[in-house]
């Protein structure tokens, strides 16, 4: 006789026991117990609902509700042992909960289904977790406006690029405040996120709703949802909230890897714009001169996984029917995976920001050559009157006769220069300084410093930061 104490819970139907093998590939609870503190917050919620609405006793109540309380502080202790023959964190506290109280712990499963219980812990979980990552995110655009701040107090400028040519001189503060603002809106994202999966879908159960009198308005509020699910199949099926919640992680990701890429650049000898922090760095065990930015790296490198935990979930939501099906077991590892990974690099990147030390001459001489005031020079005749694809085509002129003989265009002759338009001479490429094109930037958004400290001011406001006047 099959002992009823190790006795599957769901084992009615089936003379055999599972395979070895099966039950190895069947569970979960390997990854899913992270799930526990959600789980039976929701049991607790189902419970105390299913005396409100005299379907258990108070009595009842009182002994499941104390059971999962106990069992919540074992695990907490660590001296809750884990079954695998118990396949996911459900069926372990429930299994666990029989075994600690009998078999009234059979009752906490009246009117609902482990397909709304994984559904609702999940939703838990990820809307916590989307909420962590857009506080963790605003910190770290706190910090990028902090740093944006001190280089424009000193001026830092840097050379602008696109295709990665030197293009326009920019100010420092203005690249930060660029990150800025995506990050910016990446809180937005995990923020928006948070409040379209704010729904519960407990009480859908299986697929098709309950007969029983329950109140799902009043377990939603219990916790902490703003609303219950409106349609049960949708309730128990669907997973767009985690998809939306790594399609926010996603881009975030990148962001921060294009940052990453910005700052291994940006640190290499023959850029030499800055020096990372000895503390977010490392060496290497052959060559002794070596710092390498790993932290970078590897934040660079993540975002390919984070990237894959979204094309993963996609791709398993793709084809499957509504409503549970066991497909929906691969949503969990992912999410996992990419709020934990988030927490780490954002955090990182908190720290090491204000420890970097940015080199302002190398980078003024950087952004003064490659003919980066050239589109300043092309502006000046345009504002005498000429028209600009004229201004245009003789300063590109100009660039080529600098270029062939390694010269930048304040080392033009005033004769050079008045052959390629009667209105240029010596004194006025010499005016065009890099400073003077960031200052002349004064369309909203722009680099100029009276435009940056307006960003700046604006940002430390929508984040609590005292502005000074």
């Amino acid at each position: 006789m099959t002992n009823t104490k190790d006795k599957k819970l769901w084992g009615g139907r089936f003379a055999e026991a599972t395979d070895r093998l099966v039950e190895l590939f069947n569970a979960s609870v390997s990854f899913d117990q992270r799930l526990y503190e959600q789980d039976i917050r929701g049991s607790l919620a189902h419970v105390a609902m299913l005396g409100q609405v005299d379907i258990l006793t108070p009595e009842e109540v009182a002994q499941i509700s104390d059971g999962l309380n106990a069992v919540l502080d074992e695990i907490r202790a660590g001296d809750f042992e884990w079954r695998l023959d118990r396949e996911d964190v459900h069926m372990n506290i429930e299994a666990a909960l029989r075994d600690r109280i009998g078999p009234v712990a059979g009752k906490l499963h009246t009117a609902r289904s482990r397909n709304d219980q994984v559904a609702v812990d999940f939703r838990l979980f990820t809307k916590e977790a989307a909420h962590d990552l857009a506080a963790q995110t605003r910190a770290l655009r706190a910090v990028l406006v902090a740093e944006a701040e001190r280089a424009l107090d000193v001026g830092v400028i840097l050379p602008g690029y696109t295709h990665l040519q030197v293009a326009q001189p920019i100010l420092l503060a203005h690249w930060f405040m660029a990150y800025a603002a995506m990050l910016e809106r990446d809180e937005g994202r995990f923020l928006d996120a948070a409040t379209r999966m704010d729904e519960s879908p407990l009480g859908s159960s299986a697929l098709a709703g309950t007969p029983w009198p329950i109140d799902r308005h009043t377990v939603s509020t219990a916790l902490g949802f703003a609303r219950p699910t409106a349609n049960s199949l949708d309730g128990v099926g669907s997973r767009d909230f985690a998809l939306e919640f790594l399609s926010a992680c996603a881009i975030l990701s990148a962001h921060v890897s294009r940052l990453s890429e910005e700052l291994i650049l940006y640190s290499t000898f023959e850029f030499g714009f800055l020096t990372l922090p000895d503390s977010h760095t490392t060496g290497s065990s052959i060559m002794p001169q070596k710092k390498n930015p790993d932290v970078s790296e590897l934040a660079r490198g993540k975002a390919g996984r984070v990237f894959g935990n979204l094309m993963g979930l996609l791709t398993v939501v793709k084809g499957t029917p509504l409503a549970y099906n066991k497909d929906l077991q691969e949503d969990k590892e992912g999410v996992f995976d990419s709020y934990d990974t988030l927490s780490i690099v954002l955090r990182l990147y908190a720290d090491m920001l204000p420890k970097c030390e940015w080199h302002a001459e190398k980078t003024r001489e950087a952004a003064a050559r490659g003919y980066s005031t050239a589109t300043d020079v092309a502006d000046f005749l345009a504002r005498q009157g000429v028209p600009f694809r004229e201004a245009h085509e003789v300063v590109g002129g100009l660039v080529g006769v600098a270029s062939r003989s390694n010269r930048q265009l304040w080392e033009l002759t005033d004769g050079e220069l008045k052959a390629a338009h009667p209105l240029l001479n010596a004194e006025v490429a010499a005016s065009l300084t890099v400073e003077e094109s960031v200052k002349n930037r004064l369309s909203y958004g722009g680099t100029a410093p009276k435009r940056v400290r307006e960003a700046v001011d604006a940002a430390k406001a929508k984040l609590g930061m005292v502005v000074e006047d």
